[in-house]
């Protein structure tokens, strides 16, 4: 071989083993977590009225879940089947949010209230894959010490304990329950200068900076657009073509937009974004009565099981291996998040028991053909849902049963119940099938609780207007 074939091999088989080097090599996870967001506020959905070209841009990067679902339609639970990977009805994390409330049931205290300990998260499981794990802004799986990220497979924390705080400091912390103080690491309480949709921003930049030489998995739970409705100064002349709540929720929106473009700036500067596994989602359906979201196309709220309480924005970004510009419409769920973590890690989320997510990457990228999921459940005290193929059918404690077809009717307003009484009895004995693996509630919502979710499906029966 002369000396022009030999550097030739060499070249080659130098790319070669550079491209092996890289596909070896474990991706960073960022994970974006909005908090009560409609699912109609986002340029990606079509908005006509909120602004977020970075979300926009990252939708355009990756890969945007048309029938992405949470497992429950408030904060708590459906964080709780996020961070485990399993359905929370099968550990007892069914009911409500586990601070500032109390228990009919069990009369437990609120601090009592959280994650099962015996219970691990994505942070545990990455963690033991060589991940430097870090969880920001809003907690919310319990205030009790035993329940604090720091003991539950995150490296590090920035934020609070609690579900729901002030976007500025507080004045006075000292009178401000511990569980809505900001908080670094363990016990470290001191109110932030600032914006909190920034300043979290800016501790997931810094993390990233700190640990670019090694695997990462940033769970960044923002607490917008959560109440209290606090948009930052900056932004007071932006949308002056809306009134009230609906303004103030754009405002705060733009401002979480250019938080997670910060994030996705900085992984992009460091050169890392091409291996970054980049998720962004919403923990249930925006409460338009609290908040002045819309989730439009559909009907449901905050605490409904109508699809606007549980379809929420999902995207899924990931350039060396996922398509760009690309929609999935089977349905997927934030349960399958933890597996495809798993993998894309080198792990294998086969060889764990007890996951009810899939992973997600062969079903992106087409090497799988399949449904992720055929069927879908969904259960808080008596009200139920289960979402089979395209069929979902409600169960209500008060009135009987709606059947509905979400190709057709993706706004659940015609009840096929009566036309299909088969199909009614098929999804009810499913439904009672998956409830016979369930744990007893550890807690449940006191009376006017259930009454305020059962109303608020009356009250949000039909979508909002496209324009609102």
């Amino acid at each position: 071989m002369n000396m022009k074939r030999m550097y030739v091999f060499f070249l080659a088989t130098l790319s070669v083993l550079s491209m092996h080097t890289s596909g070896a090599e474990k991706p960073n996870i960022v994970l974006l977590f909005a908090d009560d967001a409609g699912y109609g506020d986002f340029g990606f959905h079509g908005s006509r009225h909120f602004r977020t070209p970075h979300l926009d841009q990252l939708a355009k990067d990756g890969v945007r879940l048309s029938a992405f679902y949470v497992t429950g339609a408030t904060c708590g639970p459906s964080r709780a089947g996020l961070l485990t990977g399993i359905y929370q009805q099968r550990f007892g994390y069914e009911e409500i949010n586990v601070t500032g409330i109390m228990s009919d049931s069990s009369k437990l205290n609120d601090d009592e209230m959280g994650l099962p300990t015996h219970l691990r998260t994505m942070g545990n499981h990455l963690q033991e894959l060589g991940y430097r794990t870090a969880a920001f802004g809003k907690w919310h799986m319990g205030a009790a010490d035993r329940y604090h990220p720091l003991r539950r497979g995150f490296d590090e924390f920035y934020g609070f304990r609690g579900g729901a705080r002030s976007f500025f400091a507080y004045p006075h912390p000292e009178s401000i329950r511990h569980e809505n103080r900001i908080e670094r690491n363990f016990g470290q309480y001191a109110e932030h200068e600032g914006y909190l949709t920034d300043v979290l921003a800016d501790e997931t930049c810094a993390f990233i900076e700190r640990n670019q030489q090694r695997p990462f998995f940033a769970y960044v739970a923002f607490n917008a657009v959560h109440t209290p409705m606090e948009p930052d100064p900056k932004d007071a002349a932006e949308f002056p073509g809306l009134q009230g709540d609906r303004r103030k929720v754009a405002q705060m929106t733009l401002s979480m937009d250019r938080a997670c473009g910060r994030i996705v700036a900085k992984l992009k500067e460091l050169g890392l974004y091409d291996n970054t596994l980049v998720v962004f989602s919403n923990d249930n359906g925006g409460p338009m009565d609290k908040n002045g979201s819309s989730n439009y196309p559909f009907s449901g709220v905050k605490a409904t099981q109508l699809e606007g309480g549980i379809r929420v924005p999902g995207l899924v970004t990931w350039p060396a291996r996922l398509p760009a510009g690309a929609v999935y419409d089977p349905p997927t769920s934030t349960l399958d998040l933890l597996p495809t973590f798993i993998a894309a890690a080198g792990g294998d989320p086969a060889a764990m028991d007890g996951l009810d997510g899939v992973d997600m990457v062969p079903y992106l990228t087409g090497e799988n053909s399949g449904r992720p999921h055929p069927t879908l459940h969904w259960k808080m005290e008596c009200r139920g849902a289960i979402r089979d193929g395209d069929w979902k059918l409600l169960r209500f404690p008060d009135r009987p049963p709606r059947l509905h077809n979400l190709i057709d009717d993706p706004g659940e307003q015609t009840d096929l119940s009566a036309q299909y009484p088969d199909r009614v009895k098929e999804l009810f004995r499913k439904q009672f099938d998956w409830e016979m693996t369930l744990e007893r509630p550890l807690w449940m919502l006191r009376r006017q609780e259930e009454a305020w979710s059962s109303r608020r499906t009356d009250e949000f029966a039909t979508p909002p207007a496209a324009d609102y």
